[in-house]
């Protein structure tokens, strides 16, 4: 049996973009949250935390290296802003943007196919349920 090929998208194209491997949402996406700890950094953030520390005290145990790798990341992607807070060390407090903060609705959909998918995980906050992403910007 031969399967027939789908594209989400009629126009399948390659990207001008180098940071994209297709012009399809979905993978774009991916290719923005898809590695191991950028989800997880948007629930920390939604949840309050702002500092390089509260990241690592999270319970997930993410590497130094790789936290900086990841913020670093996510600035250029425009998903958080880092704002300097102290100077000597250099240390940044880092904020949602409405780039990032758009994505609460999907990080919510995760959580709940999490827990009606996945045997004895946590009761997420009804706050963090409850979240919008316009509670999640500075203005």
């Amino acid at each position: 049996m031969q399967l027939a090929s789908y594209h989400l998208c009629e126009d399948s194209h390659l990207p001008s973009d180098p940071d994209f491997r297709s012009g399809c949402p979905i993978a774009s996406t991916l290719d923005l949250v898809g590695d191991r700890w950028t989800l997880v950094l948007l629930r920390d953030l939604a949840n309050g935390k702002s500092r390089f520390q509260e990241f690592l005290e999270s319970p997930e145990r993410i590497a130094s290296n790789i936290l900086t790798s990841r913020l670093a990341q996510m600035e250029a992607h425009g998903l958080v802003t880092a704002e300097l807070y102290q100077r000597k060390p250099k240390r940044y407090a880092y904020t949602l943007t409405k780039r990032g903060a758009a994505l609460m609705p999907v990080l919510q959909a995760i959580c709940r196919f999490g827990c009606s998918e996945l045997p004895d995980r946590w009761t997420p906050p009804e706050r963090f349920m409850k979240l919008k992403p316009a509670d999640l910007v500075r203005s």
